[in-house]
């Protein structure tokens, strides 16, 4: 496949773009000719992949963290349709936090990222679709390959990436959840799945899962599977700092499910609105581009995923 490489030199803590002499050179002996550009700023990525994808090219990866991913992503689409569903997303992690590289047991050498690259083997790749209301204040749209979610967990991605990160990823996630559920206090917001009747649902968080981790290994949504053309959700209610500090274990290892706290669902939309009118920010990806109301949409299928 004709490859181009999106690429966030800032990523890694920066070692990405001090080091793209050599990652280059391993990429080019291991897939030949291929094309790449730098991302500079927000949703650089996200324009560089549209005219990758105008210019030909079938397989985009996105070299870099979940955020580069998200930005690679929304590229793929225009005007609410893919523009080439058969075109492939491919990934060289390179983040702080590597939830979507989790769901798949992927690691983080180069290697292992090329021998999947240079695979023939693509899957279906669902996405998600979300309608909301960015930071300016206007209605927006954006789409998310990972989870996206709101409560506390936007106020500690907000924390994560006002950090420096050099605690690294699950200590800087880790921090930042401290701080979140400090600052943090449970919301009402009305909920609808699938058209259906609204409910009023007292939220610490509720994450959308098309993946399976988010908040640097966090698992939340244990059965989330990226071709199964289904969302996972999992509504968190009425968590305190006490209940992270002293069973955090199970928010990793996914036996939160069980806790009296914790309720899942599938569905392929949701809607949600604050029941006050106050503001409940979004998580996307790791990023946080907005607020409630909101209404996710999956995409089944909707283009592919290059896999080994």
């Amino acid at each position: 496949m004709k490859t181009f490489l999106v690429v966030n030199p800032r990523s890694a803590n920066g070692q990405t773009g001090k080091r793209w002499a050599e990652i280059s050179a391993q990429v080019g002996r291991a897939l030949g000719d291929f094309g790449h550009g730098f991302t500079q700023g927000g949703m650089d990525a996200a324009r560089i992949t549209r005219q990758a994808l105008l210019d030909g090219y079938e397989c985009i990866v996105a070299v870099g963290g979940d955020g580069t991913l998200n930005e690679v992503t929304n590229g793929f689409f225009e005007d609410g349709k893919a523009l080439n569903p058969n075109a492939a997303l491919g990934l060289i992690p390179r983040g702080t936090g590597g939830d979507f590289r989790r769901t798949f047991g992927w690691d983080l050498e180069l290697a292992s990222s090329l021998e999947r690259l240079r695979s023939g083997t693509t899957e279906p790749f669902d996405v998600g679709q979300l309608e909301f209301i960015d930071n300016a204040g206007q209605p927006a749209t954006r789409y998310f390959a990972n989870i996206a979610s709101f409560g506390v967990s936007a106020v500690v991605a907000q924390e994560v990436n006002q950090s420096s990160k050099a605690l690294g990823g699950h200590l800087s996630f880790v921090w930042g959840t401290l701080k979140g559920l400090v600052k943090y206090s449970e919301r009402q917001v009305r909920l609808s799945v699938d058209g259906g009747p609204e409910e009023v649902v007292s939220v610490t968080a509720v994450a959308v899962a098309n993946g399976r981790y988010f908040g640097s290994g966090m698992f939340v949504a244990p059965d989330a599977v990226t071709h199964d053309g289904l969302f996972d959700v999992t509504i968190w209610s009425n968590y305190s700092l006490s209940d992270f500090v002293l069973k955090s274990k199970g928010v990793y290892n996914g036996s939160h499910v069980n806790w009296k706290g914790t309720r899942r669902l599938r569905c392929r939309t949701l809607r949600a609105e604050p029941v006050d009118g106050g503001d409940v920010f979004l998580d996307v990806d790791g990023e946080t581009p907005g607020r409630l109301p909101c209404t996710m949409t999956l995409l089944p299928g909707a283009i592919r995923l290059k896999v080994l």
